[in-house]
């Protein structure tokens, strides 16, 4: 289904504006008109489709899930619902009080905060539209996995004593949740409203990272990225992670980028470790959780999350190039 977008491209690029097949310029135009016809359409039709399922999950009811469960339980479920939920950095501090007001763990609460922004069924959907399931599910299965490794490492070392002491004070109530029934007119309109907001809020970031892909992918040589971002560079992926904290976007508007770095060589690894890195220690984020965190679990949280993406890059690099 998705070749139309490849036949669309190719009649944008070589039939409408008359570029020549094989040229810097042609490769760049089709990569950027492909990827935005593809990107967007999936971005609508997921969001759409989640909308309808999403139509009755609130973030109380999110904490009312989780709340009460054992550790076993419930870092899985922290991070599955971290995975699937649509909560973004405008979320994150009413979440973090009302998870701990629940009596949930602060490493459990972490959990949560680390997989939401770097873990959506859009994200998963566009990524494995644009470079395939395996790569895709490898992206999944590292992200829940270093959002459980990095609450426990947070449980593990007691850091209650950095979060701010209104944030134990505050007593928000048990939330009633509401359980009206919705018509399907109804969750129609929430959905298509769902869909112009989330896409209104991420378009240029989507924009600007196929057009960076599109760059990378007609103007920057192969050779330089198997000279500087090999497996064998020990500093690839470290310096990955580094480039990712400024590139503040979230985990769709990154994969024109991945797609344009894996079609050069770039090994796997270390995409995914730039992938993370951007979705999940963003600046505005830290910005945020300042509001509830004190600078030390802040600049704890994120050097655990940076040597998370690093041992991630490195692990994958070596089982897989």
């Amino acid at each position: 289904m998705l070749e139309i977008f490849t036949w669309l491209a190719d009649w944008a690029a070589y039939d409408l504006l008359h570029l020549e097949k094989g040229t810097r310029l042609a490769k760049s135009v089709h990569f950027f008109i492909e990827d935005v016809t593809k990107i967007f359409f999936l971005l609508a039709l997921v969001v759409f489709l989640i909308g309808l399922v999403r139509s009755l999950l609130t973030p109380e009811r999110v904490r009312k899930v989780v709340a009460g469960r054992s550790r076993a339980v419930s870092y899985p479920m922290a991070v599955g619902l971290g995975a699937v939920t649509p909560f973004c950095s405008c979320s994150s501090v009413p979440l973090f009080i009302g998870f701990l007001e629940a009596g949930i763990p602060l490493g459990v609460t972490m959990a949560f905060l680390i997989a939401s922004p770097m873990i959506n069924e859009v994200a998963v959907v566009v990524l494995a539209a644009a470079v395939g399931w395996k790569v895709a599910l490898l992206y999944v299965v590292a992200g829940l996995s270093v959002g459980i490794i990095g609450g426990l490492v947070i449980e593990f070392f007691k850091l209650e004593k950095w979060v701010e002491e209104y944030v134990w004070k505050i007593r928000m109530g048990e939330t009633v949740i509401q359980q009206a029934s919705i018509s399907f007119k109804q969750r129609i309109v929430y959905a298509w409203e769902q869909v112009k907001e989330i896409i209104g809020k991420i378009w240029i970031y989507v924009l600007v990272g196929i057009g960076l892909g599109a760059l990378l992918h007609g103007f920057i040589p192969q050779e330089f990225f198997v000279k500087y971002a090999s497996a064998d560079n020990l500093f690839a992926v470290p310096s990955a992670v580094l480039i990712g904290i400024p590139l503040y976007s979230n985990a769709t508007g990154v994969i024109p980028i991945v797609e344009a770095l894996l079609g050069k060589g770039v090994p796997i690894g270390t995409v995914l470790a730039l992938m993370m890195s951007v979705a999940a220690i963003s600046l505005p984020e830290m910005i945020i959780l300042r509001k509830v965190l004190k600078p030390q679990l802040i600049a704890t949280f994120t050097g655990i999350l940076f040597v998370a993406f690093i041992g991630v890059g490195f692990l994958f690099n070596a089982l897989l190039t």
